[in-house]
């Protein structure tokens, strides 16, 4: 199921945001029986209610809101979430957004509002494949796969559970396996992957066919710069080290 477009019929609606008609838009209250300011903004066929407390404490239909999370979101991946006005066209062109939970656009926009648990827990952000359609059909050239790169960082930091685990057990057997050996050797990857998920046989046929045909090496090549990939993997982890800390 997609998301509307706007100007149609409501379609997901993203955790945590209030429709039109709902119970939570109409009243909403902070803790301590407190009427809380409310900033409403259209998106689409979206409203989401926006509270601020006069602590300055920010919250989205009830839910603590992350201040800094889109400026961490920003740095990693050099994107402006806020350059977005939410036409849809990354959500109308991309081609698995029929299996998340959030739809691409919806992610950019929980993102900025400072959404993290929601973002980070999604399925959303594990699914996409970086095809880059959506960055070829974006009117404002937001490169939203570098942004779901830098929420899968930002969740592996921070020890969020993948809700994919076998998405999440591909992603880190491919870059140990580049680690490894300079560059990728995808026998080696299957068969560490079929190990860590406990599908030894799923995909059998296909694999034997590949490998008679050539398409599967047995053995890895060792490619030239070997030394200059492993540190570059060194580098990361230090810079990674060194940007820990995020705004609670």
């Amino acid at each position: 199921m997609r998301a509307s477009p706007a100007g149609s019929s409501p379609g997901i609606q993203p955790s945590g945001f209030a429709t039109k008609g709902d119970a939570s838009f109409a009243s909403l209250h902070e803790p301590g029986g407190l009427q809380a300011q409310k900033r409403c903004t259209l998106v689409g066929d979206v409203i989401s209610a926006e509270s601020a407390t006069t602590s300055g404490e920010v919250r989205i239909g009830g839910r603590k809101t992350e201040p800094g999370f889109c400026r961490e979101v920003e740095r990693l991946s050099g994107q402006k979430l806020s350059a977005c006005y939410q036409c849809g066209e990354c959500t109308a062109g991309c081609p698995v957004a029929f299996a998340m939970d959030l739809m691409p656009n919806q992610v950019t926009r929980m993102a900025l509002a400072g959404m993290a648990d929601e973002v980070l827990q999604s399925r959303s952000i594990w699914l996409c494949v970086g095809c880059s359609t959506c960055v070829t059909r974006c009117p404002r050239l937001v490169d939203l796969p570098r942004v779901m790169d830098s929420l899968r960082q930002i969740a592996t930091r921070r020890g969020v559970r993948c809700p994919e685990p076998a998405i999440q057990a591909f992603h880190d057997t491919f870059l140990q396996g580049v680690e490894r050996g300079g560059r990728l050797h995808e026998l080696a990857l299957v068969a560490a992957l079929k190990l860590k998920t406990g599908r030894l046989f799923q995909d059998v046929p296909a694999g034997m066919a590949m490998m008679a045909k050539g398409k599967l090496a047995i053995l890895p090549e060792t490619p030239e710069g070997k030394a200059e990939v492993r540190r570059i993997f060194e580098e990361c982890r230090r810079r990674a080290g060194e940007g820990d800390g995020h705004a609670g």
